[in-house]
């Protein structure tokens, strides 16, 4: 379709409303094995447009020129796009305004959105998808253009994934991750409710790749991923672009397939989506072979895609180097494969191939999407070709014409078409017309794939909360439902809206079913496991991106709260606004940013935003000595958001996050009327024992890596799969009073870069701020190093670790003389990222903390950190 020298290095294409085809060149992406100027701003956006329907581009522009090698490119309106560039945080929207095919504006349209890191570990590629959504790779978290034009937020999973993400028919965005040698992850249910995998997610050597015989072994990882004598690559190592085949111009029987790349083989893998009592497996149509393979060094496919014509179109950035210069040091193995075939000499090539079927000719007549009226573009919600479906859809959303509503109605309920009738559904739902009494109406609904997209689309309705949205009753009804795949919808959604009593609903639906994806997607909604693939962020400037979906939830309600009642004492950068009249220096409230007293045990946020706080601290007044107002008069869920965001923004790195539950136990423990006063509250709090240079630390399993945990090198884990019996224990330097230990774990089979600044929700880090050393990082917050059992992959090349998490289930013992060792203080599940033990104050010197359940999917048991808390004497607790 495409070729050098009219594109060069292209990594991806979009279409738009009118079919022409926006190409993504990286030219600046190694040109030689040192990667020299590989940020310079020679890449570019091209458009190119088939203006007389003969399936040839024949009009070409430079739609965004003089780019630092672009990742994204989503079209909108005409003549608009979104656009991010590597080594940006900012994602922008380029127009086109005077209809040249050149973009002549940019404005920013959301921050926080890319990553300054090596340029594998950032945002590749952008979808919106059937939920009215936009989804990237990396990031944990979803946009939406509201109706007024503004972008709202939600937060999800980690998606585990790398470079492209794509949708199937019913809405589940793909995801790939190269760097941990995986291929897909994450995909047993749509990102936003958890990342589930089961052990089985592929078949048996699944992972292995079968490229033609006759390659160069020029492999990152040497000699052990070279297949002999065949020269070609033995495992997935740099899996990309997903896409499952939703066209009308290729057989039928590669509908719902999903495709994905593998460069560095050189193949295309075309798998086979299986689902069997609610859980999907993975095959190779091929076995022992590919959809796509080539004998040509040169050949890389990056990219693949649907087009408006009903074909596949293969993007091949055909070029020599295909791994980043940190890949390719000097005396490496793969440095030397790439001076042996000259391979960096071959560069600034490209193709773009559409792959067709003999007997069946692409559609030729380009889209005219954006000349027409919303009811025309209702019309394209039937079409058999899914990138029709998406993109009338998504302009129907973008104009918010509700003259239509009583047409999609009609849809929804009558269409001949299962997927015409869901993108009806959901083109209500993104023009807030969806209304409870369809939605009801589908709940009963004989397809069930309509029951599943009514739950879903159920969601709006149910968190605007409106008289007579409530469907609690209607998705606990559905847990009852003869299908396994709606059974695990209604769970799903139960747990996302926190529907009261969820947690007892889905433990009942699990314990009551036959269906195994019922019961495993329930024992995982219950014990949440760690997501596969790829950390969030490798960029400690939005480093916070993470953490767990939940506790960044906590963080922008905190952030919102902030912002309106305590910015103007406290200083939007947390550094105390300054006090007018008065000297130099002189602030409205204390200082947050890098504060220990704010970062250290949750009891002391807790104990002042409820009751608040006056006189001096430490010997310094605050505004005539009225620090803070009690907040008591509201909800322990706004108490632990605002307690988290201060404990999180300004550069402050507080673990773990505080639950409502616990602001719950403060509250009915220290019925205080009065606010207090620093000499009476510091004798309160739990002091944290600091000698941790000098404990010893020994386990049952891997004990040489035992001290990575206190010395900076990343994590401890058991290098097996957890089991009942495996234990960690301390040795303090002398009896001490305990009261709570604090362990946290691992966050997967991954290098984590820690939590960073909160940057990415508009807070600047503080300089001031002193954090603890970065979970799973050392010095100087670099990925973990180490020997067995510290911190694995680092988000970049080479097989990942086996995944790790909390306990499953745990038992705490004290002793004084670590022979003898009492009853458990403290036993239960264990939670991942951190686990809490709290119990009465006991003497001891030895602490142990022993496995008690077994990994249902492999996971070891990792730590990271420990903390352990000494009591107070009784009479200051008082």
């Amino acid at each position: 379709m495409l070729a050098d020298p009219l594109i060069e290095d292209p990594v991806g294409v979009t279409f738009d409303g009118n079919g022409r085809m926006y190409v993504l060149e990286m030219r600046s992406y190694m040109k030689d094995a040192e990667g020299s100027d590989s940020r310079a701003p020679i890449s570019r956006i091209s458009r190119h447009e088939d203006t007389d329907g003969d399936g040839v581009y024949d009009r070409h522009t430079v739609f965004a020129d003089h780019l630092v090698m672009p990742r994204i490119a989503l079209p909108l309106q005409d003549g608009v796009v979104l656009v991010l560039e590597t080594d940006n945080r900012d994602l922008h929207k380029y127009t086109d305004t005077n209809g040249d095919g050149v973009s002549d504006k940019k404005e920013l349209f959301y921050s926080g959105y890319g990553r300054v890191t090596n340029m594998e570990w950032q945002p590749g590629g952008m979808a919106w998808a059937l939920d009215n959504w936009m989804y990237s790779p990396y990031n944990p978290f979803r946009l939406r253009i509201a109706a007024d034009g503004k972008v709202l937020r939600e937060e999800t999973d980690v998606n585990g994934g790398q470079w492209g993400t794509n949708q199937d028919n019913y809405g589940k965005l793909w995801f790939v991750d190269g760097g941990s040698e995986t291929g897909p992850v994450n995909f047993q249910t749509p990102i936003v409710y958890g990342a589930f995998n089961v052990p089985d997610n592929f078949e048996p050597d699944f992972q292995v790749p079968w490229p033609a015989p006759g390659g160069i072994a020029d492999m990152q990882g040497g000699m052990n991923r070279v297949r002999m004598p065949d020269g070609t690559l033995n495992h997935f190592t740099a899996a990309a672009g997903p896409e499952i085949y939703r066209g009308d111009r290729l057989p039928s029987d590669l509908a719902g397939d999903l495709l994905f790349l593998e460069p560095v083989g050189r193949v295309v893998r075309r798998a086979k989506v299986v689902v069997t009592e609610g859980l999907t497996q993975l095959r190779n149509a091929y076995p022992k072979s590919e959809f796509v393979r080539s004998t040509d060094p040169l050949f890389r496919p990056v990219n693949i895609g649907n087009a408006p014509d009903g074909t596949l179109y293969l993007i091949d950035m055909y070029t020599g180097i295909i791994q980043d210069a940190q890949f390719v040091g000097q005396n490496s193995y793969l440095r030397r494969k790439v001076e042996q075939y000259e391979l960096d000499k071959q560069h600034n090539w490209g193709r773009i191939w559409r792959i067709t079927y003999e007997g069946m000719q692409p559609h030729r007549q380009p889209p005219r999407m954006y000349s027409e009226t919303a009811a025309e573009l209702v019309q394209h919600l039937e079409h058999p070709n899914g990138w029709w479906r998406d993109t009338a859809q998504k302009l129907i959303v973008l104009k918010q014409d509700k003259s239509i509503v009583p047409a999609l109605k009609a849809m929804a309920r009558r269409s001949a078409s299962q997927l015409a009738r869901i993108h009806a559904i959901w083109t209500l739902e993104g023009l807030s017309s969806l209304d409870a009494v369809l939605v009801r109406e589908l709940f009963k609904d004989s397809d069930p794939q309509i029951r599943v997209q009514a739950i879903r689309a159920s969601e709006s309705l149910h968190k605007a909360g409106a008289a007579g949205t409530s469907f609690a009753a209607g998705y606990a009804a559905m847990t009852k439902d003869p299908d396994p795949n709606v059974v695990i919808q209604a769970m799903l959604t139960l747990n996302l809206l926190k529907v009261p009593q969820y947690s007892q609903l889905i433990r009942t639906t699990m314990d009551g079913a036959q269906a195994r994806g019922v019961k495993e997607i329930g024992r995982q909604l219950l014990q949440p496991q760690v997501a596969r693939g790829q950390p969030a962020s490798n960029d400690s400037g939005v480093g916070y991106l993470n953490l767990s979906s939940d506790e960044r939830r906590t963080l922008l309600r905190g952030q919102g709260t902030y912002k309106e009642l305590c910015s103007s004492c406290h200083g939007p950068d947390g550094k105390g606004a300054p006090m007018a009249g008065a000297p130099a220096g002189t602030t409205m409230a204390p200082v947050l940013a890098g504060s220990l007293r704010v970062v250290g045990h949750r009891d002391y946020v807790i104990k002042v935003l409820l009751h608040g706080l006056t006189g001096p601290i430490e010997g310094k007044e605050y505004n005539g000595g009225a620090v803070m107002v009690p907040m008591g008069a509201n909800t322990d869920e706004w108490i632990s958001d605002v307690a988290n965001y201060v404990r999180n923004a300004f550069g402050n790195t507080a673990r773990p996050h505080i639950t409502p539950e616990q602001v719950a136990v403060v509250r009915q423990t220290t019925p205080r009327k009065m606010p207090w006063t620093f000499a009476e509250l510091e004798p309160t709090l739990p002091a944290l024992v600091a000698n941790v240079s000098d404990w010893k630390l020994s386990a049952s399993h891997n004990p040489e890596a035992a001290a990575n945990i206190t010395a900076g090198a990343g994590r401890w884990d058991t290098d097996a799969p957890q089991e009942p019996g495996m234990w960690f224990q301390i040795e303090l330097p002398q009896a001490t009073t305990i009261s709570e230990v604090q362990f946290d774990s691992s966050a997967g089979g991954r290098g984590n870069p820690g939590l960073g600044g909160f940057g990415g929700l508009g807070v600047t880090p503080s300089a001031a701020a002193a954090p603890a050393t970065p979970r799973g990082a050392g010095p100087g917050g670099a990925a973990g190093r180490g020997g067995r059992g510290a911190a694995r992959g680092g988000g970049g090349r080479g097989r990942g670790g086996a995944p790790a998490s909390g306990p499953v289930s745990y038992i705490l013992q004290l002793s004084t003389d670590g022979s003898r060792w009492g009853t458990p203080v403290a036993q239960g599940d264990g939670d991942t990222p951190t686990t809490i033990a709290t119990f009465k104050p006991l003497e001891a010197r030895f602490i142990r903390i022993t496995q008690t359940g077994t990994a249902r999917n492999g996971e070891l048991w990792g730590l990271l950190q420990i903390r352990i808390y000494q009591a107070r004497s009784a009479s200051s607790r008082r």
